[in-house]
């Protein structure tokens, strides 16, 4: 009896110590192929070594077949525990086709602000379904050298800006501004979405314009366009023929002083450029107004509602929103910030410029991405045509605004 006791003791023992030794592994889907190593060399170790039963795999897709490659992988459910969203629509139709899991009452929904979630979330906000992980900041890089040179002042103003502007241009050495408008979402996304914010007042106009209660005919919403066309005389020539691109080569070869910006370019700026650089934000109507910046939503990540590994994966996605992850994922890709609460310390000189904006500015996501563009004419892609025109000077700001309103309201209801 003594020796069957004894033996049942033992192999009890040995199963717990095989329990203990179990381990699940959580598959990551992803189109950041670039980010590949950063996966694999610090943020899945940092996570392992935390939750040492749970093993990480970092499986991505190329990027431009991401969204087909993930649907046919969910539709045949052979999908990873974890999906890598993109904001707005393509994710929002994973989680109203039940392909991603409500993470609502996750804890780590606690460290990200309204904004933050607003590209993952249902048309009226009562559904979460991914976790936010990174954003892109827009504002204007400059050639701090070329500044010292002429003895130029960061402006602040537009006034400010546009006397910068005609130094430089009087100066002859530099082009003032380095964008073009050939690749028409560059004017777009650089041009008419980085500085508008300060017209509409972020969040409060781009709202407003989702609830119908503002029109894009009102001045807040053309002035914008105005703006953009006192910039041609600043674009040098050949402007309408230069690239994407060409505009970053422009900047990088030192040849213009003034680069209108997405903080996605600083890696690769780091390493292209032999003059210091610096960044300002967009530069406010008058001293003392409040300023808005567009902080505009990129990655998060969310969990497939098919999962056999629910709990682990909330176990990461709870990590997700921790300020190691935040330090981590946003020092290993300057210029890609952390939308969560926790205050994060930025080795990178010119990141750390660019996301100390968010203390002195309100935050807002680009005016046209949630809810306007599901119809045709699809506003983003009219927006990018609107400030191209603007530029040239084909149409005038008023013009725009009436074209722009009318299609948006040929389709979507609040604005008729």
């Amino acid at each position: 009896m003594k020796k069957t006791t004894l033996g049942m003791a033992l192999l009890a023992s040995t199963v717990l110590a095989g329990m203990g030794q179990a381990q699940t592994t959580l598959v990551i889907e992803s189109w950041r192929n670039d980010d590949l190593v950063l996966w694999q060399d610090r943020i899945i170790p940092a996570f392992e070594a935390a939750n040492p039963d749970i093993k990480v795999k970092f499986t991505p897709s190329a990027p431009a077949e991401y969204n087909a490659v993930l649907n046919s992988k969910l539709d045949a459910g052979s999908a990873g525990d974890l999906i890598t969203c993109r904001p707005f629509d393509a994710s929002l139709a994973l989680y109203e086709g039940g392909k991603l899991a409500d993470l609502s009452g996750l804890e780590a929904m606690a460290s990200f602000s309204d904004v933050a979630k607003s590209a993952w979330q249902t048309d009226d906000g009562k559904a979460t379904f991914c976790v936010p992980m990174a954003s892109v900041i827009h504002g204007f890089i400059y050639n701090k050298d070329a500044f010292a040179e002429l003895n130029l002042s960061v402006p602040e103003t537009e006034d400010e800006f546009f006397a910068v502007l005609d130094a430089i241009k009087a100066d002859g050495t530099y082009i003032p501004l380095a964008m073009g408008t050939n690749d028409q979402w560059e004017a777009a996304t650089m041009g008419y979405n980085n500085i508008g914010p300060n017209y509409w007042k972020g969040e409060e106009g781009r709202l407003a314009l989702i609830a119908g209660t503002q029109k894009l005919t009102d001045e807040q919403w053309v002035a914008p366009y105005a703006t953009l066309a006192k910039w041609r005389q600043y674009l040098g020539d050949g402007f309408e023929a230069q690239t994407y691109p060409d505009s970053q080569n422009l900047f990088t070869l030192g040849r213009a002083a003034i680069y209108p910006a997405g903080s996605w370019e600083i890696s690769g700026f780091n390493n292209l450029v032999d003059f210091e650089m610096g960044a300002f934000k967009p530069p406010v109507k008058a001293k003392g107004d409040k300023c808005y910046i567009s902080d505009h939503t990129d990655i998060a990540i969310g969990m497939n509602a098919a999962s056999p590994n629910a709990e682990a994966a909330k176990t990461f996605l709870n990590w997700v929103g921790t300020s190691e992850f935040a330090s981590i994922y946003a020092n290993a890709l300057p210029g890609f910030f952390s939308l969560s609460n926790h205050k994060v310390a930025m080795d990178d000189p010119l990141a750390q410029e660019f996301v100390g904006w968010r203390d002195e500015c309100e935050s807002t996501i680009r005016s046209t991405y949630q809810i306007l563009s599901r119809g045709t004419p699809n506003l983003e892609n009219e927006t990018w045509g609107a400030s191209v025109a603007a530029i040239k000077g084909t149409e005038t700001p008023e013009a725009i605004g009436a074209r722009l309103q009318a299609g948006l309201a040929s389709w979507y209801a609040p604005q008729k």
